[in-house]
């Protein structure tokens, strides 16, 4: 089986083994080493190490203080921490619809789900390419409103140079399976001292020093030894993105003119570092997108499937105070996307007889 993703996090051996022999795993200089690459690579003034993504959204709709009927406007076609996310914060979730180019928010949506008490945009950077900044981040400031970026997916991926993370608070994952990795991890990156420090206590129980609280907070912490596992990776992220760069140029080339199968694009302006090379799979094709996923795994070429549904269409949300109104078809291009996404092998450990393989069975199985 060629995998969909594959772990390899070997390099961090030395660095591991230095914290285990210090005596001292929990957060301490090792997570500041982190902080610092991963701010460096986010271009911005702050990074904070927390431990893991969607602690990462929630404690950052924690910071803004928001009140009871306060609106967060985002994506219903992203992975449910988004939503959980904004739930457990207590905002009300407000969705726009996204774009089939970029699998993003649809900036003209977002001005038509806007109202009184919206107070912040959260855009979710999808498979590794940012969503419209450019039309995004001018009508947040026009319209006052905070912008948290969803960029679980997106560590080193740009619009017109600017990196995603750094156009208002931005919250990464360090799952297993993201581009960077420390098992469970995240990040919040910030150009603000005053909300940086703020997050800092509110992550660590609301202490400044020991015993001095200065709010109701959290452990959100993270570990010398999870940021041991991540610094070797950040050191050499622009060499695992070009490979996953050319494996999906690769990919492209190689699938285009297949019948019925759509290649992902990577829009003018934007660096995109593919944590997912994701097709959609037409109603045209030789097969639906789950007889394909069924086709290749039976072939031995791993697959996944990201998302199967719009976030909220589940019994668990049904009918939830916090997301008033949200119908599936009311965001036609997010249902059709959910239709017919499937995601194929891009990582960065893939050798060329496997690429090979992974479209050659494509290509077959789709009749091309």
């Amino acid at each position: 089986m060629i995998p969909i993703t594959v772990v390899d996090v070997r390099d961090a051996e030395d660095l591991v083994v230095e914290v285990l022999r210090s005596g001292a795993i929990a957060q301490g200089p090792m997570v500041k080493r982190f902080e610092d690459a991963f701010a460096h690579v986010a271009g911005t003034k702050h990074a904070i190490a927390v431990n893991n993504g969607t602690t990462a959204l929630v404690a950052s709709l924690q910071s803004l203080d928001l009140q009871p009927g306060d609106e967060v406007i985002t994506s219903p076609f992203t992975f449910v921490a988004t939503l959980n996310a904004i739930l457990e914060a207590g905002a009300t979730v407000r969705f726009a619809d996204i774009r089939r180019d970029d699998f993003a928010i649809d900036p003209d949506a977002v001005t038509e789900a806007v109202t009184g008490r919206t107070k912040v945009l959260m855009p979710v950077h999808l498979y590794g390419q940012t969503a419209d900044m450019g039309k995004l981040a001018p009508f947040a400031a026009e319209r006052e409103l905070q912008i948290i970026e969803d960029s679980a997916q997106a560590v080193g991926a740009s619009f017109e140079g600017r990196a995603a993370g750094s156009f208002g608070i931005g919250c990464f994952s360090l799952y297993a399976t993201k581009n960077v990795t420390t098992a469970e991890g995240g990040v919040i990156t910030t150009d603000d001292d005053k909300l940086a420090e703020k997050l800092r206590v509110l992550r660590n129980q609301g202490m400044r020093a020991r015993y001095q609280y200065e709010m109701a907070g959290h452990n959100y912490r993270m570990t010398d030894l999870h940021a041991a596992v991540g610094i070797p990776q950040l050191e050499k992220l622009d060499q695992l993105t070009a490979a996953r760069q050319s494996n999906a140029k690769r990919l492209t080339e190689g699938l285009a003119g297949t019948p019925g199968l759509d290649a992902p694009q990577v829009l003018p302006g934007r660096e995109h570092v593919w944590h997912q090379y994701t097709v959609l799979v037409g109603p045209h094709a030789m097969l639906s997108r789950d007889e394909l996923a069924a086709a290749l795994t039976e072939r031995g070429v791993g697959n996944g499937i990201y998302y199967p549904k719009v976030v909220f269409d589940y019994d668990c949300y049904r009918g939830h105070p916090l997301i008033p109104g949200a119908e599936v078809a009311d965001f036609p291009v997010a249902k059709s996307v959910a239709d017919q996404a499937l995601s194929l092998p891009v990582h960065p450990h893939l050798s060329e007889s496997e690429l090979d393989r992974v479209i050659e069975t494509v290509r077959e199985v789709l009749g091309a």
